[in-house]
This record gives C-alpha cells, structure tokens and sequence, in this order.
C-alpha cells in the first residue's frame, strides 16, 4: 500500500524547508541512473527483508528496484524536499512501490530507537545540511546488529580536491546544496556506533562528484566500533 504523508514530521520553521523546484524537474534527466546507477541501486537494495528505511528517497530511485524484489519487505523513504517528494510519490505508483513516504529530514527521524533491520542512503550524504546529526540519528533507528548501506560520492584527494573546493560554491548552488568535498566515508567508518562490513571505491563517474564509494556497516550491539582515521586510510 502506497502512503504519502505530507505533514512536516522534521524540525525547523518554514525558513529552514529544502525547495528545489528546477533540480527536481531535471534531475530524473541529468543524472544517469539507468546507465551508471543501476547497478549500485541493486546493491542498495538487494535480498531485502523487513523494515526498511531509504533516507532522502531524493525522485525515487530505489523504489523500481524494491518493487522488483518478491521479498517480504516494509518499506519506509523520506524525502523533505517537496519537489522531490513529489516525483518519489509519482514514480512510487508507476512501478508499484508499496512505500510509506514522509516529509522528514534525516537529522531529526520521525521513527522510534531500533525501529528498522536496514537503512539505505543512495547519494544523499552530500547534501544533508547537518551529516553528523544524520547519521547520529540513522544508528539510533536501526536496530543492533542492522545494516547501513549506502552509495556517495565523496571528497577527492591531492589535485582534485582542490579543484573540488573551488568549484563547490557555484556547484553548490545549481545542484541543490550539494558539496563536492565531504569526508563522507570516513565520517561513516569512524562513527562508534558501526562495523564496516565493506567498503568499495569504484571506477564510475566523472570529475567533479567523483570518487564514488559504496559500502555496507553494521550498527554495533555494544557501541564501541569505528575505525581510527588511519587504520580506514590503510584499509583502502
């Protein structure tokens, strides 16, 4: 059963809401999810069970892919731009989703403490206006010994993040607050609260949004995991 809760479940007054209107309308034709995503969406969301949360569903990317899967799953996005939410909801009815989709902001997640069995997040960490407070609240719903898969692109290294940082304001602006030069996956393997299961630098994408990482953690029974920076440096 389709949902579509339009309430505003986040924190924040109507000054601080994500509105995007042209990089929605474009975004389904600019960016190659067909070509070059697909794939890592099917790694997202593979062999799928149980409660599962796919934060900041963005127009809906994993949603044909979840609809194809003849798993048992329940399956919850968000998604606080309304634009975007817009066309998940319309993409949600075309392929069949079965999807309860709310306006929320993956700082502040309207769901309780171990509420889901696996969190996804497909190249949305870029442009999360407070990562650290996100992924706070992604250990905090995900159950003890759930899963965090995701698929980013993140901050370069030597030349190219220079040239990440000096184009980042302007790429900023016309691409919806997304940051070219974020330590995404550092701040994910390091967090105390997760695992690494894996971790895959891959070979796709261009300069700037690129070097693109995919991977999978497990939230910790104990909270006492992470890596230092420099035993994830040495893992790669």
């Amino acid at each position: 059963m389709f949902t579509h809760d339009v309430s505003r479940t986040a924190s924040g007054d109507a000054s601080d809401d994500i509105s995007h209107p042209l990089v929605a309308a474009v975004y389904d034709w600019v960016v190659p999810e067909r070509t070059l995503f697909a794939p890592h969406r099917r790694y997202l969301t593979a062999d799928l069970a149980g409660r599962v949360l796919d934060v900041g569903a963005g127009t809906g990317a994993n949603f044909p892919h979840v609809a194809a899967s003849d798993r048992d799953v329940e399956f919850h996005a968000i998604e606080p731009d309304p634009y975007m939410r817009r066309r998940a909801a319309q993409k949600a009815r075309e392929v069949g989703c079965a999807v309860d989709l709310r306006d929320a902001r993956a700082e502040s997640l309207p769901y309780p403490d171990d509420a889901f069995d696996v969190v996804v997040a497909g190249l949305v960490f870029c442009t999360i206006r407070d990562p650290d407070a996100a992924l706070a609240e992604v250990a905090r719903v995900l159950k003890p010994g759930g899963e965090f898969r995701f698929l980013e692109h993140v901050r370069a290294d030597g030349w190219r993040a220079a040239g990440q940082n000096l184009l980042n304001p302007l790429w900023e602006r016309v691409a919806g607050g997304c940051q070219l030069n974020r330590a995404t996956v550092e701040r994910f393997v390091c967090h105390d609260d997760f695992d690494v299961d894996e971790i895959e630098r891959l070979s796709i994408g261009l300069f700037p949004a690129t070097p693109i990482v995919r991977g999978r953690l497990e939230r910790r029974r104990d909270g006492a995991g992470g890596l230092s920076v420099s035993e994830f440096l040495y893992s790669l």
